[in-house]
């Protein structure tokens, strides 16, 4: 009975497995490509796996006909077929077929990816957007708009966009899954690939994809994330137009908010930038750049956007992302100067 009942259990949890493998957002999952290279690796996935399910398929059959038609009936002893040349040449040519099979769209598919070339021409008109890792944010610098921002990436759909990654730290991976990757980003040295995001896929997420990091890199890796806006070129050509117009820190516009300026301009903008300049180098940026802060859509990139959760955050980050660089440099702010400085935080806006 102890038997059944572990039996059962296991049954249970399998089957629970399999049901919640099956949940998910479109803008979360890999088997819902949304860009090109998504849709490559999703047909390289389909392939490989109809050939395994297949040759299972074929072996399972086998094994049935031998075993219901070739049953020991006697002492008789059967033909053998040990050092038959046709035997050994089908499954030798087998196996080697279907590899074929597998390889050569895979290599062909890796090549195609790893074609960067563009992004590397001099006077180039590609959109290349450098990335840099840190322990738990991620920071975005779109050299030729001359503009950075941090912690949502935006970019136009319909066009390949190309990506230079480093990490600041230790090793993290950046990773879209519903539009592809992922990319290891390395101290040591620099990896490029592109994206492209679907105009169609990405209206039917609201225009937000997810994105992670896919290395472990400490005890908030699995809150490593990062949002990504896709938007049409149009869009996205004033997006960039809106923060290439931000030359100063905002100007608060309520007294609270004011309030809230004075005591970041006292403490956190020697962290924290509050204009999209380019021109400090990668080492400069140790904490992300919060010029549209009010525009973006999740706090510290896992808490709802709302004032509310951005007091929670400031007030106690190491409750949200433990091992985060923030834990600790605030805490002697009291609940009305986080509460006015939250406000003018949200009030960090480039666009209407």
């Amino acid at each position: 009975m102890k038997r059944l009942a572990k039996w059962r259990l296991i049954s249970l949890f399998a089957i629970l497995a399999l049901v919640l493998s099956g949940c998910g957002e479109p803008f979360l999952s890999t088997l819902n490509p949304a860009g090109e290279v998504a849709k490559t690796q999703y047909d390289l996935m389909k392939l490989s796996t109809l050939i395994m399910v297949g040759v299972i398929i074929v072996v399972l059959i086998i094994f049935a006909l031998v075993f219901l038609r070739f049953r020991r009936k006697d002492e008789k002893i059967p033909k053998q077929v040990e050092g038959s040349h046709k035997l050994e040449i089908i499954w030798t040519a087998i196996p080697i077929l279907l590899l074929l099979i597998l390889a050569v769209p895979t290599v062909a598919a890796t090549f195609k990816l790893a074609d960067v070339a563009p992004m590397d021409k001099k006077n180039s008109k590609a959109l290349v957007i450098n990335v840099r890792s840190h322990l738990y944010w991620w920071d975005f610098e779109y050299p030729g708009q001359k503009i950075v921002t941090s912690q949502e990436l935006v970019v136009p759909t319909n066009e390949k966009v190309y990506f230079s990654l480093k990490s600041n730290d230790v090793k993290h991976a950046f990773w879209i899954p519903a539009v592809g990757g992922k990319m290891d980003t390395n101290p040591e040295n620099i990896n490029k690939f592109w994206l492209e995001f679907d105009d169609k896929k990405a209206n039917e997420a609201g225009n937000l994809f997810y994105g992670k990091c896919a290395e472990l890199c400490g005890p908030s890796h699995a809150l490593m994330d990062f949002k990504v806006k896709a938007i049409s070129r149009d869009k996205f050509d004033d997006w960039v137009s809106a923060m290439q117009s931000v030359k100063a820190p905002q100007k608060a516009t309520t007294d609270l908010a004011s309030q809230g300026q004075d005591i970041f301009n006292k403490s956190c903008i020697g962290c924290h930038a509050v204009t999209p300049s380019n021109k400090m180098p990668d080492t400069a940026r140790v904490a992300p750049n919060l010029t549209n802060f009010g525009d973006r859509s999740r706090v510290a990139g896992i808490l709802d956007h709302n004032k509310e959760d951005v007091k929670k955050w400031i007030k106690d980050p190491e409750a949200y992302k433990p091992g985060n660089m923030m834990t600790g440099k605030y805490g002697n702010l009291t609940d009305d100067q986080i509460n006015a400085l939250a406000e003018y935080l949200m009030g960090l806006k480039v666009q209407d």
